[in-house]
């Protein structure tokens, strides 16, 4: 009996959660520009979707800043994430670690706010420049915390082992630390790929006039009124979304079950 409440509990969760993006998926088939009448399959949506300047416009800057970001962050990142493992005391890793984890749980408004005015401070003009700085920095620990468990992780004797048998230490990293860690990379690329298409608090602050983003678009077109293309461009980025994080997801128990 409880197992069975258990999942039910469970279930009307997950409905809860879910059930409006599946409602947003149907509505944006759906011919009628009414949001409570169902008239018919159109693909009419999605045609207008393609069709606008102003979205493909906000897509190419998405997609820009956050394959961009997304590679400055997991350079920074990793680069990082090697330097509190190998040059930090036990104790200085916690400090430090300490301060990655702020970001993470800092409140979005906060760190937006923050860099807007710290890029107004430096004379910075807000722009796609300002954009893509914002998302790379806030991505940054993502990155961080995903690549040092897999060095916490890598046995070092078998790097040293390499250097005993005459190795170089570049080659030895290449062929021996690389491929071991490589599984964090791509998961915290992933990670602050996915995170920059979905932001918009920090972007709304920390861009300029004439430069939109698909979450900031979709904010200014729902202000004037749902239309059906804002359905469809939401199923897509949810796809999206969802389809990365299933790539996320897949990385971590393959890595997992490695270390089992």
């Amino acid at each position: 009996m409880m197992r069975f409440l258990r999942r039910f509990y469970a279930l009307i969760i997950f409905g809860f959660l879910y059930l409006p993006i599946f409602v947003l998926i149907i509505f944006s088939f759906n011919a009628s520009k009414s949001r409570a009448t169902w008239e018919g399959f159109t693909l009419r949506w999605y045609e207008e979707l393609f069709d606008s300047s102003a979205i493909l416009g906000a897509l190419e800057n998405t997609l820009t800043v956050a394959v961009i970001a997304s590679i400055c962050a997991t350079v920074i990142g990793t680069l990082a994430a090697f330097a509190m493992y190998k040059d930090m005391k036990p104790w200085e890793q916690k400090v430090v670690m300490n301060l990655t984890y702020l970001p993470v749980l800092n409140p979005d408004i906060v760190t937006g706010i923050s860099l807007m005015l710290l890029f107004i401070f430096v004379k910075l003009n807000l722009g796609l420049v300002s954009l893509l700085l914002a998302h790379t920095v806030f991505n940054v620990p993502y990155v961080m915390l995903t690549v040092l468990p897999k060095l916490k992780q890598f046995d070092s004797s078998l790097y040293e082992a390499a250097l005993d048998l005459g190795a170089s230490p570049s080659y030895a990293f290449r062929r021996i630390v690389f491929p071991e860690i490589l599984p964090g990379i791509i998961t915290g690329a992933l990670f602050a790929f996915t995170l920059s298409i979905d932001d918009f608090v920090i972007s709304f602050f920390t861009t300029g006039s004439g430069v939109n983003n698909l979450s900031i678009l979709i904010y200014s077109m729902a202000r004037r009124g749902i239309h059906p293309t804002i359905n469809a461009l939401s199923t897509l980025m949810f796809l999206t979304v969802l389809v990365l994080l299933l790539l996320v997801n897949k990385r971590v128990v393959e890595g997992e079950n490695k270390n089992k």
